[in-house]
């Protein structure tokens, strides 16, 4: 789509900002086109927006997701904000709750959001962690019993993440030694010795298996992109506190895995299911996880403050940035994904939260301008179509523009972790 700029002047009294009078520098403000949803939103405003949003999100879950009667949290609350006290409780949940209120008191020390991320702490290692085998059961009943007691990968992932956030938000050593073991247990039951790489699933014991794998059920998807994604995500995580050799060995062949195997070189979009020796299974193009692979892939070369990597992942954010922009609508929002020509026209809200970083991280290493808009516009259809007036975020909405208020509102796969994540990762940047 073709933009057009235009140079405007500054106003004191309608933007209340502090800046001589003049013409505006593009560093500082941008102007989006002459469209129905143009907007002038400077750095400032939009970082002032995002940490109203944060608490926004923050509060929402203090108020609501707290299960009184049986510890821990509510498995499921729904888009008209009825709870559902019986739900099972989720790993990739409670890991995120976690990871969420350990940042979030690094980002501001309230002792609101130490109070739960203690409770998610205590919670998951009393009831999600397996004393027998080690690692978190993928699902517990509203009790706490163990209901599914594999071992998906992806699941270690982030309750490695939140273990990781949690050593660092409160130094708890215990929290980094398990972060340490879960570490270890995911190296030596779920890493491809042979060609690399992680496998999808194993049992309660750490069996490979190929029931309930994430990939579309095909025998011979024996990897996915998503579960590296969210492997190499934790692993930069506990990088950040636990400077190990092998660990840092593992990551960089994490960030091979992308560059070389993961990322098709051709349309710079992610192939999203493999073979156990790196073969394509899959032409599904995942708008949402392409934005977000575009600053997370950054972020480890970054934090392993590898020179090299981090000029040769540049151009790889780029790529996978441009993609991704083929999946915006012409209201902002990003469609989810597209498998061959059928359009999955249904915007949820984790992709709009991703699309608000990775835009703006391409900016950041462009200076173009355009990625900047469409942070901006990414934000503009999250205010416009998303924010629920209870607090948090619709799950999405649908091709009618309508809020998918059946879905969850909180629930296995609904969390607070992409939404909050984005927020505080825009008021870092915007500084």
């Amino acid at each position: 789509m073709k933009i057009n700029f235009c140079i405007i002047f500054f106003v004191a009294f309608s933007f209340g900002l502090n800046a001589r009078a003049g013409w505006l520098s593009n560093e500082d403000f941008f102007y989006i086109s002459k469209e129905k949803d143009s907007l002038l939103l400077s750095k400032e405003q939009f970082r002032t927006e995002m940490k109203t949003e944060l608490e926004n999100i923050l509060s929402y879950w203090i108020r609501n997701s707290i299960d009184q009667e049986n510890g821990g949290f509510i498995g499921k609350i729904d888009g008209n904000d009825v709870k559902y006290p019986k739900a099972d409780k989720g790993l990739v949940l409670n890991s995120r709750i976690l990871w969420t209120f350990s940042a979030a008191f690094i980002h501001n020390p309230k002792p609101e959001y130490k109070m739960m991320a203690q409770r998610a702490y205590s919670y998951l290692m009393k009831y999600f962690w397996d004393k027998k085998n080690g690692g978190g059961y993928w699902s517990v009943d509203y009790l706490g019993n163990p209901k599914e007691k594999h071992k998906q990968i992806y699941g270690q992932g982030f309750m490695l993440y939140g273990l990781s956030e949690y050593y660092r938000a409160f130094g708890d050593k215990a929290a980094l030694n398990s972060a340490i073991e879960l570490f270890k247990l995911i190296e030596k039951h779920g890493f491809d010795k042979k060609n690399g790489g992680y496998f999808e699933v194993a049992t309660e014991n750490w069996q490979l298996t190929d029931d309930k794998v994430i990939t579309q059920g095909k025998t011979d998807q024996k990897k996915s992109m998503n579960t590296h994604l969210h492997i190499i995500e934790p692993y930069t995580n506990l990088y950040r506190v636990w400077k190990d050799p092998f660990l840092k060995k593992q990551l960089h062949g994490l960030l091979s895995n992308f560059t070389d195997r993961i990322i098709d070189k051709n349309t710079q979009t992610q192939i999203l299911f493999l073979t156990d020796d790196w073969q394509a299974r899959s032409e599904i193009i995942s708008y949402g996880h392409d934005i977000e692979a575009s600053w997370l892939l950054l972020e480890t070369a970054e934090i392993l403050h590898d020179e090299t990597w981090i000029m040769r992942i540049k151009p790889f954010s780029i790529g996978l940035s441009n993609s991704a922009q083929k999946g915006i609508d012409t209201d902002g929002g990003m469609y989810y994904e597209i498998d061959g020509k059928h359009l999955k026209t249904q915007k949820d809200w984790w992709p709009q939260a991703e699309a608000m970083v990775g835009f703006y991280n391409s900016y950041q290493i462009s200076k173009d301008l355009r990625y900047y808009q469409q942070s901006l516009k990414s934000w503009n259809f999250i205010k416009k179509r998303l924010l629920s007036p209870t607090g948090e975020w619709y799950w999405g909405i649908n091709s009618e523009n309508k809020a998918l208020t059946n879905m969850d509102k909180i629930g296995m796969w609904k969390c607070p972790y992409h939404n909050a994540r984005a927020c505080m990762e825009m008021i870092r940047r915007l500084e």
